[in-house]
């Protein structure tokens, strides 16, 4: 089975919508300020963008602060021309918690990760399901780290659902990842050493 393109799927997308003069709506889940920046400068030509920041796996409770406010701050003041607005999640880590376990002991990038993913994007897409949205999508698929097949499965199983397109994506490709360090030091932002949540911090430190 021939591997999916999935910078070609979202550029197929982009297209069809600029041919039709057309705008979408799109709610983009962000995990940090560093991974949204170079998605927010791309898709911002082509979308009016909400940034959902939702991370209940975030740890310790102050760090979501820290992460939270360098989004909101980018977002502030990076240049687009559709621009973004800012909508923050609950912070929720009994819901991680209790989302993935069992898995605690996993190493980093497997089965409980990909949980997350699934907690993160399925309130994603109840947000752009109520908010009317045409797309949804996430920033997770900057990172050389995470896993850009599973999160797309997960986005379109999600689609299904919830009646809500997914936006098929995978940021590091076209150099995204080298792009958003770029950005990142550019904008100063706060660049954390590890995923967010108390397991990756732990295997970190080891």
């Amino acid at each position: 089975m021939n591997k999916r393109n999935y910078q070609k799927e979202l550029e197929t997308v982009i297209e069809k919508n600029q041919k039709a003069d057309y705008v979408p709506r799109l709610l983009l889940h962000s995990c940090c300020a560093p991974c949204s920046s170079y998605v927010l400068e791309y898709l911002s030509k082509y979308f009016a963008i909400t940034v959902l920041y939702y991370n209940p796996n975030i740890y310790p409770p102050e760090e979501i602060r820290k992460r939270a406010d360098e989004q909101e701050r980018l977002i502030a003041s990076m240049p687009m021309e559709h621009a973004a607005v800012y909508l923050e999640g609950r912070y929720e880590p009994e819901v991680f918690y209790e989302t993935v376990k069992g898995h605690e002991g996993d190493k980093e990038g497997g089965e409980r990760c990909f949980l997350c993913y699934r907690l993160r994007l399925e309130e994603a897409a109840r947000q752009a399901k109520a908010g009317g949205f045409d797309y949804f999508t996430t920033t997770l698929s900057i990172s050389p780290l995470k896993n850009a097949e599973k999160l797309n499965e997960i986005g379109e199983e999600l689609a299904e659902e919830y009646g809500v397109a997914y936006l098929n994506s995978d940021f590091k490709k076209k150099n995204g990842y080298k792009r958003s360090t770029e950005l990142s030091a550019e904008y100063g932002l706060y660049r954390q050493n590890y995923c967010g949540c108390v397991f990756s911090r732990m295997q970190r430190a080891e």
